[in-house]
């Protein structure tokens, strides 16, 4: 079963969302950047918002046509929504929240059911429990069970991880996909996380402005982002501007120049011209550091420089380096440990020619 949605809503004078899509059954990621329209297309399908115009279908039933003026009741669209803020009764027990959707069960058929959904997401020791007496990740794991319990035709999640720590995420992802694998209904899940796009998404549309700009494959589409906006929420961190010098139709490979420095790096070919500007992207993470200058190596671009900071986040260290231009590279703290990085100190950056990434304004 599929859902399908042609939406039209005007939200302000300078904010309107205009959305065509489907979605099949599987994980379908809607990504995009603060304001871009993901949750307003939530609340669209879900029937919390009234488009101006446009068709919303799952299978063969229509949840709004405003050509016909229908638009079945939020309660009978049989949807499954998880909020951002979970929308928990604290009054109500684990059991109860999640039962409170299947009240026209008998009370027996309904803990059935209840039992069933916690047990696959691991929470059966939880029911008794208030929402204050447990964790942020239980709770969602509750919020999530709520949706599910009723079988929903399909389900929408908005952001519902994006407060729980990388452990717990990945424990519930893991879940989720296992539920969808048994029950393959369409699900379109929010998030600016490029790294639940990877995690989760059997497909991702990004949103920008109130529109679909990229629809595609996580890799398809994060990987070789088109526009710099989109680079930087799937993960890039260094953007230069350059001009081409040189092109090798031959080898797929061109030469750059970067307008700051002068430093000379090959990128993979494009469109453009010798002399026409571009824009390059490269993720800190692709990028190697070598305190010796490397030999015998197939990256094309190896760059001398100087370490001019280092920062520790998390399990990652931010090394700044100078060559040219500021360049930011990731290295673990095992490796600048290993390496005996210090600021000052003469380094050489490595990166494929493939890393570089191409991207317009």
């Amino acid at each position: 079963m599929s859902l399908t949605a042609s939406v039209h809503k005007r939200l302000s004078e300078h904010f309107s969302l205009d959305i065509d899509m489907s979605a099949m059954p599987g994980i379908t990621m809607v990504f995009g950047a603060s304001g871009s329209g993901k949750t307003t297309l939530l609340r669209c399908l879900a029937g919390l918002v009234k488009p101006d115009s446009g068709c919303i279908t799952i299978g063969a039933e229509v949840l709004f046509d405003s050509v016909r003026s229908r638009s079945v009741p939020v309660q009978q669209r049989h949807i499954g929504y998880v909020f951002q803020q979970l929308a928990l009764f604290p009054h109500l027990s684990a059991e109860d929240n999640i039962g409170y959707g299947l009240a026209a069960m008998s009370p027996e058929l309904r803990r059935q059911r209840v039992k069933a959904i916690a047990e696959s997401l691991h929470i059966t020791h939880l029911l008794s429990r208030l929402p204050d007496a447990i964790s942020g990740g239980e709770r969602q794991r509750v919020a999530l069970a709520r949706s599910l319990v009723t079988d929903p035709a399909f389900l929408l999640l908005d952001e519902p991880l994006s407060a729980l720590d990388h452990a717990t995420r990945s424990r519930i992802m893991d879940d989720l996909r296992a539920w969808n694998v048994a029950h393959r209904i369409p699900i379109l899940y929010v998030t600016h996380s490029h790294r639940e796009v990877f995690a989760l998404g059997e497909r991702v549309i990004v949103l920008d402005g109130g529109k679909i700009t990229s629809d595609g494959t996580p890799h398809d589409v994060m990987e070789s982002p088109a526009h710099e906006t989109l680079a930087q929420l799937a993960g890039f961190d260094n953007f230069f501007d350059g001009t081409v010098t040189v092109r090798r139709a031959d080898a797929g490979t061109m030469q750059c120049r970067l307008d700051g420095s002068g430093t000379e790096m090959e990128v993979p070919l494009s469109r453009g011209a010798v002399e026409s500007p571009v824009r390059v992207a490269i993720r800190a993470g692709d990028i190697l550091l070598a305190t010796s200058e490397p030999r015998g190596l197939s990256a094309r671009n190896v760059l001398p420089g100087r370490l001019v900071s280092l920062k520790r986040e998390g399990a990652t260290v931010i090394a700044g380096v100078e060559a040219g231009e500021r360049f930011l590279v990731h290295v673990t703290p095992g490796a600048c440990e290993s390496l005996r990085l210090g600021v000052g100190d003469p380094v050489w950056l490595i990166i494929k020619t493939h890393s570089c990434r191409l991207v317009s304004l």
